[in-house]
């Protein structure tokens, strides 16, 4: 290749590198090297005969594409050939799905071998995720349990093994479910049910968090709309975002087209982001939330409290709700520095015009405390723990055990208070 490009004397060069490859070679050298081999033969087939590739590195291939080359036209070729490569390989008895990315750079008149070295070194700086991942909790957490695990995340959409379930979002002082959170979930065929404690940091480490926010965002449209033709118009969904969807700019644009292609009114919708993601880059997320908002869709700020924004950071931005955690809940009728803390987080939103939502309620007496000073809307196991959307559907005609729910004795509110404040 380096003599081909010494004898054009310039032209464009495209890298290809496959991120995993020395994870892979930890779990298995032989897969690392068949794997390489696999995509060789791959990426030949896509490219014209006259067309020269070269294995350069250990993880990388290279193709040069001439003196005559543009670097536009160069580039949209690369890209169809790293989404082809995205494709889910069989190898023996492992289904692998690469991770990849690719870069170009116009050669000039330096040293092919020059120009090769700056190539690779612009992918090594600019070129997608991470090539090393946190280790997890599963199974001691070493090299092969922890790249098998990854795998299984990529995986896991094309095997629809992922679904959402729906955790009621209660109206205490309308008496009525206003709407769901949609809650992530994976069920693995030999795993079993996984945590989303222990997913979802590997799958943004992976960089897919962009990928199965989408997918949530989409399902939980598409269930809501369902909703509504059963109904319970009247409803909201709630949809968690995370920072890496919120780091492309064409996120407002990708929950536009979502809500339009299954007919959902925006006012539907609910976005949460937590607090630490909103308060990150201020001015960026106050851009994106005047999109968002101008659409009619909702923002909520989850895991209120728990983050270092300050009141003149909150000002800058426009949302609709705020969620207590659950961190300040629990035991609330009990412990004095968290009911300041919600008592605070209430006022806090009274006076910018925004709801309130404690989640993580989980006891009758953390409920009547914070209905007392002012909390109207209610999430957590005191009510309902996530649901299968069946049952989620069968808690919204419960209109009884709702009932039975929210009631609470005033002399029983007025005592726990009282017992709190005297402790």
């Amino acid at each position: 290749m380096l003599q081909k490009m010494r004898e054009d004397g310039g032209g464009v060069l495209g890298i290809i590198r496959f991120l995993d490859f020395d994870r892979l070679c930890a779990f298995d050298p032989s897969l690392g090297d068949q794997l390489l081999q696999n995509v060789a033969t791959r990426v030949r087939g896509m490219l014209p005969s006259e067309r020269l590739l070269a294995h350069v590195d250990r993880a990388d291939l290279a193709i040069w594409f001439g003196f005559a080359a543009t670097e536009e036209a160069a580039g949209r070729e690369m890209e169809a050939i790293e989404y082809a490569l995205g494709e889910a390989l069989r190898i023996g008895e492992r289904t692998i799905l690469p991770k990849v990315s690719s870069q170009i750079a116009s050669v000039g008149s330096e040293e092919p071998g020059t120009a090769l070295a700056r190539a690779l070194a612009r992918l090594t700086v600019g070129g997608g995720p991470s090539m090393t991942a946190p280790q997890s909790d599963m199974e001691g957490g070493d090299a092969h349990d922890d790249f098998a695990f990854e795998q299984d995340l990529r995986l896991a959409m094309n095997r629809n093994e992922l679904r959402l379930c729906y955790q009621p979002l209660v109206d205490a002082a309308k008496a009525r479910v206003c709407g769901a959170e949609a809650l992530l979930r994976w069920q693995h065929p030999g795993r079993g049910a996984v945590s989303p404690a222990v997913f979802v940091p590997i799958m943004e480490a992976a960089g897919l968090a962009h990928e199965f926010g989408l997918w949530s965002l989409n399902s939980a449209i598409r269930e809501a709309r369902r909703w509504q033709g059963l109904g319970f118009g009247d409803l909201c969904v709630a949809v968690n975002v995370s920072g890496h969807q919120l780091e492309r700019d064409d996120f407002p644009v990708l929950v536009q087209r979502t809500l339009h292609r299954h007919a959902l009114p925006p006012g539907a919708l609910e976005i949460e982001l937590t607090e630490g993601v909103a308060m990150g880059d201020c001015e960026r997320a106050a851009r994106l939330f005047s999109e968002i908002r101008a659409m009619g869709v909702a923002i909520a700020i989850d895991d209120f409290g728990t983050g270092y924004s300050s009141l003149s950071t909150l000002r800058k931005l426009a949302f609709d709700k705020i969620k207590i955690d659950r961190e300040f809940v629990t035991e609330v009728d009990k412990r004095r520095d968290s009911q300041a803390i919600c008592q605070s987080v209430i006022a806090l939103a009274r006076g910018l015009g925004i709801r309130v939502l404690a989640e993580g309620v989980e006891r009758r007496e953390e409920y009547a405390w914070l209905r007392a000073h002012g909390c109207g809307l209610f999430q957590g196991f005191y009510f309902s723990p996530p649901l299968e959307t069946a049952d989620f559907l069968a808690y919204l005609d419960d209109a009884a055990g709702l009932a039975a729910k929210l009631a609470v004795d005033p002399r029983q509110a007025h005592q726990a208070i009282s017992e709190a404040l005297s402790a």
